[in-house]
């Protein structure tokens, strides 16, 4: 499967796919995240899906693991390829993601979604998980979250290309490792993300799957960007 996904973030069902259809074919899928979700709903994931493309709904549910079921079961029901949820949230409440995924898609008759943990936003580096009570190094921190998320049975983690390589160490060659962050090589660092990599890197340092916005949708040809990309991962 070609790994890039296309970051959605557009505030209408009408950009959104637009987009779709324009890239379809030149990409793995679409994240819907919360500007687009919050904005048309969840309609929005099924009129992508039935375009036959995957869509990564980036969700990123941290409740009560009952509340946390739930959420995942609906998701289900939209036709989501991939969900996610915060690692952060603990065990319980992965472990009730995961069983809701497979007992939903199961009831429904379709394929189980992938499952996927967060484990510290792009955004944050050391001082800010400082701010609020962390003492781990990033990394320390990533690769502890990510290894609950598979004792839990999540089928991976979110994290940045930086801790790639360190989480394929530690949860194997099986464990799905979606990386956002992803920047046109010389854009690496020039944004609100703290710890990025270029796509190539990404790919290189054991990424799965690779979270692409503005390099693609803010491109004069986003099809030729997405093309471009894709060629230099080989």
């Amino acid at each position: 499967m070609n790994p890039i996904l296309v970051a959605l973030d557009v505030d209408s069902a009408d950009k959104a796919l637009a987009l779709a259809d324009q890239l379809k074919g030149a990409v793995g899928g679409f994240k819907i995240g919360k500007q687009l979700f919050t904005a048309v709903g969840p309609s929005i994931v099924r009129d992508i899906t039935a375009l036959g493309e995957h869509v990564f709904l980036d969700l990123k549910f941290h409740d009560i693991p009952n509340t946390v079921a739930g959420a995942v079961a609906s998701a289900v029901a939209t036709g989501a390829w991939m969900v996610n949820v915060h690692c952060s949230g603990g065990s319980k409440m992965m472990r009730a993601a995961a069983e809701a995924a497979a007992t939903t898609a199961d009831r429904l008759g379709r394929p189980r979604p992938l499952v996927i943990g967060v484990t510290v936003l792009t955004s944050m580096d050391e001082a800010a998980l400082a701010e609020v009570g962390t003492s781990r190094p990033v990394m320390d921190q990533v690769v502890h979250l990510a290894t609950l998320a598979k004792a839990a049975g999540l089928d991976g983690v979110v994290a940045s290309p930086l801790e790639t390589a360190a989480i394929r160490a530690a949860c194997g060659a099986d464990f799905a490792i979606v990386t956002p962050g992803i920047r046109a090589a010389a854009d690496v660092g020039k944004d609100d993300q703290a710890r990025t990599m270029s796509a190539a890197e990404a790919v290189q340092a054991g990424a799965t799957y690779l979270v692409i916005g503005r390099p693609i949708t803010g491109a004069a040809d986003p099809r030729a960007a997405a093309a471009g990309i894709r060629a230099q991962l080989g």
